[in-house]
Protein backbone atom coordinates (compact mmCIF):
# COMPACT_ATOMS: atom_id res chain seq x y z
CA UNK A 1 0.00 0.00 0.00
CA UNK A 2 1.09 3.54 -1.10
CA UNK A 3 1.64 5.89 1.83
CA UNK A 4 0.20 9.02 1.58
CA UNK A 5 1.94 12.33 0.47
CA UNK A 6 2.69 14.37 3.31
CA UNK A 7 3.49 17.87 3.89
CA UNK A 8 6.85 18.79 5.68
CA UNK A 9 8.13 21.77 7.14
CA UNK A 10 11.07 23.03 8.49
CA UNK A 11 11.10 26.32 10.27
CA UNK A 12 13.08 28.23 12.93
CA UNK A 13 12.80 31.44 14.68
CA UNK A 14 12.52 33.62 18.12
CA UNK A 15 11.21 31.19 20.30
CA UNK A 16 8.09 32.76 21.98
CA UNK A 17 5.33 31.06 24.42
CA UNK A 18 2.39 28.61 22.59
CA UNK A 19 4.60 28.00 19.26
CA UNK A 20 3.92 24.10 19.37
CA UNK A 21 0.19 24.59 20.23
CA UNK A 22 -0.39 27.21 17.66
CA UNK A 23 1.19 25.19 14.72
CA UNK A 24 -0.46 22.27 15.49
CA UNK A 25 -3.91 23.83 16.19
CA UNK A 26 -3.07 25.36 12.83
CA UNK A 27 -2.97 21.96 11.22
CA UNK A 28 -6.04 20.87 12.84
CA UNK A 29 -8.41 23.49 11.96
CA UNK A 30 -7.14 22.97 8.01
CA UNK A 31 -7.87 19.18 8.17
CA UNK A 32 -4.59 18.17 9.30
CA UNK A 33 -3.42 14.89 10.78
CA UNK A 34 0.12 15.25 12.25
CA UNK A 35 2.09 12.15 11.28
CA UNK A 36 5.70 13.39 13.03
CA UNK A 37 6.29 16.55 14.86
CA UNK A 38 9.40 17.11 16.99
CA UNK A 39 11.54 20.78 17.88
CA UNK A 40 14.34 22.19 20.14
CA UNK A 41 14.84 25.13 21.73
CA UNK A 42 18.36 27.02 21.80
CA UNK A 43 18.37 28.15 25.40
CA UNK A 44 21.35 30.78 24.59
CA UNK A 45 20.17 32.21 21.60
CA UNK A 46 16.55 31.85 22.25
CA UNK A 47 15.64 30.47 18.98
CA UNK A 48 13.12 27.79 18.15
CA UNK A 49 13.31 25.12 15.62
CA UNK A 50 10.78 22.45 14.30
CA UNK A 51 10.21 19.92 11.68
CA UNK A 52 6.69 18.55 11.21
CA UNK A 53 4.98 16.28 9.01
CA UNK A 54 1.13 15.97 8.15
CA UNK A 55 -1.40 14.54 5.70
CA UNK A 56 -4.87 15.51 4.75
CA UNK A 57 -7.21 12.89 3.79
CA UNK A 58 -8.15 12.81 0.55
CA UNK A 59 -6.78 15.88 -0.91
CA UNK A 60 -4.82 15.80 -4.26
CA UNK A 61 -1.42 16.78 -5.15
CA UNK A 62 -3.45 20.49 -5.71
CA UNK A 63 -4.81 20.64 -2.83
CA UNK A 64 -1.63 19.61 -0.32
CA UNK A 65 0.63 22.39 -2.07
CA UNK A 66 -2.75 24.50 -1.59
CA UNK A 67 -2.19 23.98 2.35
CA UNK A 68 1.88 24.55 1.87
CA UNK A 69 1.45 27.77 0.64
CA UNK A 70 -1.36 28.70 3.78
CA UNK A 71 0.74 27.01 6.15
CA UNK A 72 4.25 29.23 4.93
CA UNK A 73 2.08 32.49 4.80
CA UNK A 74 0.67 31.39 8.45
CA UNK A 75 4.49 30.49 10.36
CA UNK A 76 5.83 33.94 8.55
CA UNK A 77 3.68 35.41 10.15
CA UNK A 78 5.16 34.05 13.61
CA UNK A 79 8.60 35.18 12.46
CA UNK A 80 9.71 32.03 11.43
CA UNK A 81 11.75 31.48 8.38
CA UNK A 82 10.21 28.59 6.80
CA UNK A 83 11.28 25.57 4.35
CA UNK A 84 8.04 23.50 3.23
CA UNK A 85 8.15 20.48 0.86
CA UNK A 86 5.78 17.36 -0.28
CA UNK A 87 7.04 13.75 0.89
CA UNK A 88 6.59 12.45 -3.15
CA UNK A 89 8.72 15.60 -4.71
CA UNK A 90 11.92 14.48 -6.14
CA UNK A 91 14.62 17.06 -6.09
CA UNK A 92 17.03 16.85 -8.39
CA UNK A 93 20.60 15.97 -8.16
CA UNK A 94 24.12 17.06 -9.82
CA UNK A 95 27.12 15.43 -8.70
CA UNK A 96 30.90 16.87 -8.61
CA UNK A 97 34.04 14.30 -8.74
CA UNK A 98 37.53 14.63 -9.86
CA UNK A 99 39.35 11.24 -9.44
CA UNK A 100 37.54 9.43 -7.03
CA UNK A 101 35.36 7.18 -7.58
CA UNK A 102 34.39 5.61 -4.36
CA UNK A 103 31.85 8.19 -3.20
CA UNK A 104 30.28 8.52 -6.42
CA UNK A 105 29.35 5.00 -6.98
CA UNK A 106 28.04 4.62 -3.52
CA UNK A 107 25.29 7.21 -3.95
CA UNK A 108 24.52 5.79 -7.62
CA UNK A 109 24.06 2.48 -6.19
CA UNK A 110 21.53 3.87 -3.31
CA UNK A 111 19.45 6.13 -6.21
CA UNK A 112 19.62 2.97 -8.05
CA UNK A 113 18.39 0.93 -5.20
CA UNK A 114 15.84 3.42 -4.69
CA UNK A 115 17.32 4.50 -1.20
CA UNK A 116 17.57 7.98 -1.77
CA UNK A 117 14.69 9.88 -2.78
CA UNK A 118 15.64 12.32 -5.42
CA UNK A 119 16.81 12.33 -9.51
CA UNK A 120 20.38 11.74 -9.85
CA UNK A 121 20.67 14.02 -13.37
CA UNK A 122 24.25 14.64 -13.96
CA UNK A 123 27.68 14.14 -12.94
CA UNK A 124 30.03 16.92 -13.31
CA UNK A 125 33.96 16.73 -13.68
CA UNK A 126 36.74 18.51 -14.19
CA UNK A 127 38.72 15.06 -15.31
CA UNK A 128 37.50 13.03 -17.52
CA UNK A 129 38.16 9.70 -16.24
CA UNK A 130 35.14 8.65 -14.44
CA UNK A 131 33.38 8.85 -17.66
CA UNK A 132 33.39 5.06 -17.78
CA UNK A 133 32.06 4.52 -14.59
CA UNK A 134 29.08 6.83 -14.69
CA UNK A 135 28.47 5.57 -18.40
CA UNK A 136 27.12 2.00 -16.97
CA UNK A 137 24.29 3.96 -14.66
CA UNK A 138 21.45 4.61 -16.78
CA UNK A 139 20.22 8.18 -17.26
CA UNK A 140 23.37 9.63 -15.67
CA UNK A 141 24.66 12.31 -18.04
CA UNK A 142 28.44 13.02 -17.65
CA UNK A 143 29.70 16.53 -18.16
CA UNK A 144 34.12 17.35 -18.43
CA UNK A 145 34.66 20.34 -17.87
CA UNK A 146 38.90 20.97 -17.13
CA UNK A 147 39.88 23.45 -14.36
CA UNK A 148 42.76 25.91 -14.00
CA UNK A 149 43.42 28.98 -12.38
CA UNK A 150 43.39 30.36 -15.99
CA UNK A 151 40.06 29.49 -17.09
CA UNK A 152 38.50 28.61 -13.56
CA UNK A 153 35.91 31.64 -14.19
CA UNK A 154 34.59 30.53 -17.34
CA UNK A 155 35.02 26.43 -16.17
CA UNK A 156 32.42 27.87 -13.54
CA UNK A 157 30.04 29.44 -15.54
CA UNK A 158 29.89 26.12 -17.73
CA UNK A 159 29.30 24.30 -14.86
CA UNK A 160 26.18 26.50 -13.71
CA UNK A 161 24.70 26.49 -17.34
CA UNK A 162 24.95 22.45 -17.24
CA UNK A 163 22.80 22.84 -13.35
CA UNK A 164 20.50 25.10 -14.74
CA UNK A 165 20.11 22.97 -18.03
CA UNK A 166 19.71 19.87 -15.51
CA UNK A 167 17.29 22.15 -13.15
CA UNK A 168 19.20 20.99 -10.44
CA UNK A 169 18.08 21.53 -6.79
CA UNK A 170 21.30 20.21 -4.99
CA UNK A 171 24.56 19.69 -5.75
CA UNK A 172 26.61 16.96 -4.17
CA UNK A 173 30.89 17.12 -4.34
CA UNK A 174 31.69 13.63 -3.74
CA UNK A 175 35.57 14.35 -3.48
CA UNK A 176 35.67 17.37 -6.08
CA UNK A 177 38.83 18.42 -5.22
CA UNK A 178 38.13 22.27 -6.07
CA UNK A 179 37.26 25.12 -4.65
CA UNK A 180 34.11 26.59 -5.62
CA UNK A 181 34.16 30.57 -5.67
CA UNK A 182 31.60 32.81 -3.49
CA UNK A 183 29.91 33.69 -7.10
CA UNK A 184 29.59 29.88 -8.07
CA UNK A 185 27.64 29.16 -4.20
CA UNK A 186 25.51 32.35 -5.02
CA UNK A 187 24.57 30.66 -7.96
CA UNK A 188 24.02 27.02 -7.41
CA UNK A 189 21.34 26.53 -4.65
CA UNK A 190 22.64 24.43 -1.73
CA UNK A 191 26.15 22.28 -2.25
CA UNK A 192 26.92 18.90 0.43
CA UNK A 193 30.30 18.60 0.18
CA UNK A 194 32.42 15.37 1.90
CA UNK A 195 35.63 16.35 3.95
CA UNK A 196 37.84 13.46 4.85
CA UNK A 197 38.78 14.53 8.23
CA UNK A 198 36.24 14.59 11.65
CA UNK A 199 36.39 18.52 11.22
CA UNK A 200 37.29 21.18 12.47
CA UNK A 201 40.45 19.33 12.67
CA UNK A 202 43.10 19.27 9.49
CA UNK A 203 41.16 21.27 7.40
CA UNK A 204 42.14 21.88 3.98
CA UNK A 205 44.47 19.59 1.75
CA UNK A 206 46.00 16.65 2.62
CA UNK A 207 43.85 15.58 6.07
CA UNK A 208 45.37 12.14 6.40
CA UNK A 209 48.63 13.15 6.23
CA UNK A 210 48.00 15.75 8.60
CA UNK A 211 46.44 13.62 10.90
CA UNK A 212 49.24 10.85 10.56
CA UNK A 213 51.76 13.01 11.51
CA UNK A 214 49.77 14.20 14.56
CA UNK A 215 49.29 10.64 15.89
CA UNK A 216 45.96 10.66 16.06
CA UNK A 217 43.88 7.81 17.63
CA UNK A 218 40.82 8.42 15.66
CA UNK A 219 40.15 9.13 12.36
CA UNK A 220 36.85 10.93 11.00
CA UNK A 221 34.95 12.23 7.90
CA UNK A 222 32.56 15.33 7.87
CA UNK A 223 29.44 16.10 5.44
CA UNK A 224 28.58 19.48 5.58
CA UNK A 225 27.13 22.45 3.89
CA UNK A 226 29.41 24.36 1.47
CA UNK A 227 30.07 28.14 2.22
CA UNK A 228 32.46 30.80 0.75
CA UNK A 229 35.01 29.84 4.04
CA UNK A 230 37.00 26.60 3.27
CA UNK A 231 35.57 23.32 4.78
CA UNK A 232 34.09 26.28 7.55
CA UNK A 233 30.04 25.19 6.13
CA UNK A 234 27.27 23.47 8.96
CA UNK A 235 27.99 20.08 9.50
CA UNK A 236 25.33 17.47 8.42
CA UNK A 237 26.80 14.22 10.06
CA UNK A 238 30.19 13.20 10.83
CA UNK A 239 31.59 9.41 11.61
CA UNK A 240 34.78 8.14 13.03
CA UNK A 241 36.89 5.04 13.15
CA UNK A 242 39.77 4.13 15.65
CA UNK A 243 43.43 4.16 13.94
CA UNK A 244 46.83 3.36 15.88
CA UNK A 245 50.41 4.11 15.24
CA UNK A 246 50.77 0.71 13.39
CA UNK A 247 48.55 2.06 10.52
CA UNK A 248 50.41 4.46 8.34
CA UNK A 249 48.99 6.82 5.65
CA UNK A 250 47.98 4.53 3.17
CA UNK A 251 45.84 2.64 6.26
CA UNK A 252 44.33 5.65 7.41
CA UNK A 253 43.31 6.65 3.19
CA UNK A 254 41.59 2.98 3.29
CA UNK A 255 39.59 3.12 6.58
CA UNK A 256 38.80 6.62 5.80
CA UNK A 257 36.76 5.91 2.04
CA UNK A 258 34.91 3.70 4.38
CA UNK A 259 33.42 5.90 6.67
CA UNK A 260 33.65 9.09 3.69
CA UNK A 261 31.07 6.96 1.85
CA UNK A 262 28.87 6.46 4.79
CA UNK A 263 28.86 9.93 5.68
CA UNK A 264 28.14 11.69 2.65
CA UNK A 265 24.98 9.45 1.99
CA UNK A 266 23.74 9.86 5.21
CA UNK A 267 23.82 13.70 5.08
CA UNK A 268 22.29 13.58 1.16
CA UNK A 269 19.45 11.55 2.67
CA UNK A 270 18.80 13.83 5.63
CA UNK A 271 19.14 16.84 3.52
CA UNK A 272 16.35 15.27 1.20
CA UNK A 273 13.75 13.94 4.13
CA UNK A 274 14.17 17.92 4.87
CA UNK A 275 15.83 17.12 8.36
CA UNK A 276 18.67 19.11 8.31
CA UNK A 277 18.21 23.01 9.04
CA UNK A 278 21.02 25.10 8.55
CA UNK A 279 21.23 28.11 11.24
CA UNK A 280 24.61 30.08 11.39
CA UNK A 281 27.55 28.09 11.19
CA UNK A 282 25.66 24.40 12.62
CA UNK A 283 22.78 22.85 11.84
CA UNK A 284 19.68 21.53 14.07
CA UNK A 285 19.46 17.64 12.61
CA UNK A 286 16.18 15.52 13.26
CA UNK A 287 17.13 12.65 12.65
Amino acid sequence: MTPPTTIIALMFGPDQPGLVATVSRWIFENGGNIIHADQHRDAEELIFFQRVEWSHADADDQELRRQAALFRAAAEALGMAVQITLSTDRPRIAVMVTKADHCFHDLALRWRAGELPCDLVCVISNHDDLRPAVQTYDGIAFHHVPKSKANKPAAEAEELAILQRHRVDLVVLARYMQVLTPDFLAKSGPVINIHHSFLPAFAGANPYRQAHARGVKLIGATAHYVTPELDEGPIIHQAVDDVSHRHDVTDLRRKGANLEKVVLSTAVLLHLQCRVLAYGRKTVTFD
